[in-house]
């Protein structure tokens, strides 16, 4: 978390001092979209003693939408779902479950030629569906609001396409009820997510 934050002001402080911050130029797009292949790498937690939970990595293809209210200043809205594994590290297996998060940050975007680096923070409401149970007789996870911080880099390629680089974290926690099969076991989650990307994207 500390190298994460580390990491975002870096970015900040980096190029704040080469950034054309020029909110009367229409010299921008208002609309992008990227196509993102992501790694999501949870940080899980829970508040069982002795039974740690672990949730497994998944790499899926991410899309987002950006609409810029400034040349600075945008809003982003992140689509993906993803398929974790979760078991109890004393071997219980807790099968799996899908994650629908989409997440809305506010980004401030820097310019220093054709970088562009962003930060942003935001919200996200994440969705689980598609659970399977494992060795319990039942899983019953809460759908959950969470927090995000994000930053990354554009790279133009030509005045319509772009690499881009981004990480996210994600502050996630569910509840859950565990149906053992003799009684329903109440536990807090935590996922945390890492989540990094890499792909393309366009300017309309």
């Amino acid at each position: 978390m500390k190298n994460l934050l580390l990491f975002i002001l870096l970015i900040g402080f980096t190029f704040s001092s080469s950034a054309q911050d020029d909110t009367s130029s229409a010299d921008y797009s208002k609309w992008q979209a990227r196509f993102r292949i992501i790694s999501v790498i949870p940080s899980p937690g829970d508040d069982i003693s002795g039974a740690d939970v672990d949730i497994s990595t998944a790499f899926v293809p991410e899309l987002d939408f950006t609409y810029f209210f400034t040349k600075n200043i945008a809003a982003e809205l992140i689509l993906a779902t993803t398929k974790h594994d979760v078991e109890i590290e004393n071997g219980v297996d807790l099968g799996h479950v899908w994650l629908l998060p989409p997440t809305l940050n506010l980004q401030y975007h820097f310019y220093a030629g054709d970088f562009k680096p962003y930060v942003g923070a935001g919200v996200n409401y994440t969705f689980f569906y598609g659970e399977d149970e494992g060795d319990v007789a039942g899983m019953d996870y809460e759908n959950t609001f969470g927090f995000s911080l994000q930053a990354g880099i554009d790279y133009n390629l030509t005045d319509k396409w772009f690499l881009n680089f981004d990480i996210k974290k994600l502050f996630l926690s569910t509840d859950v009820d565990v149906d053992t099969g003799e009684g329903v076991l109440p536990v807090e989650v935590d996922i945390d997510p890492l989540v990094i990307g890499l792909g393309v994207g366009m300017k309309f």
